[in-house]
């Protein structure tokens, strides 16, 4: 305060010109800071919600089924074809071909869990994998749990009481493809339908083409109405 000159109004506004400059620079570097501040948390609270949503469906597909043959056949579709031509079998039915579905499933929430997983998530995750490489069935309920305890411990929900008996979960079963038999007879309705069609279209170009030429035939000398 011992700077300001208040003798004059030169000196007044000089001051007054000076306060307001600091003001400005100051309310500047505040908002310069907060706004690096909430883009700091954007970016923070974005990458929390990708690594959730990415960790809720890894949890979906490792534990999404409670019945059931809850552990990973390991064989590759080559071991698949080989037991198929051993077997004699012309293709595979539904009952060989889910699981190599679900072990592709597993496998991809697996790589996800060890990108975006906790250090118990992503330790679990990895002994999973190695086994799965080695041919190994493999079971997915201890690391179901770690996942649901941590997704529920972010979105600070209660934990689940421990006197709460809860079955073991493993890998969710896939919807069966749509069978080639069913689109053959999708294709045969359309067909025969189409073929009735032009079968209609046809016998109606006939009963035109014979009026015109009955009508052409007629002689109008002989056309008692004229």
């Amino acid at each position: 305060m011992r700077g300001l000159d208040f003798s004059s109004w030169q000196g007044l506004l000089t001051t007054l010109a000076g306060l307001a400059m600091i003001t400005v620079i100051g309310v500047g570097i505040r908002l310069l800071v907060m706004q690096t501040v909430q883009e700091r948390r954007a970016r923070e609270n974005r990458q929390i919600n990708e690594r959730l949503r990415t960790l809720i469906a890894a949890y979906k597909v490792l534990g999404g089924s409670f019945t059931g043959a809850l552990d990973v056949d390991p064989r590759h579709l080559r071991d698949l074809r080989a037991q198929a031509r051993e077997t004699g079998a012309d293709a595979f039915d539904e009952g060989s071909e889910r699981p190599r579905r679900i072990r592709d499933a597993v496998e991809a929430a697996l790589s996800d869990v060890i990108l975006l997983g906790t250090d118990d998530q992503v330790r679990l995750a990895s002994q999973a994998a190695t086994d799965l490489a080695a041919g190994r069935p493999i079971r997915t309920d201890a690391l179901v749990v770690s996942l649901r305890d941590f997704i529920r411990s972010v979105l600070d929900l209660e934990p689940i009481p421990s006197s709460l008996a809860i079955p073991r979960q493993g890998p969710a079963r896939p919807v069966a493809p749509k069978g080639k038999g069913d689109a053959a007879k999708g294709e045969g309705r359309q067909g025969g339908g189409g073929a009735a069609g032009g079968a209609g279209m046809g016998a109606a170009g006939m009963g035109a083409g014979t009026g015109m030429g009955l009508g052409a035939s007629v002689d109008p000398d002989r056309d008692p109405s004229r």
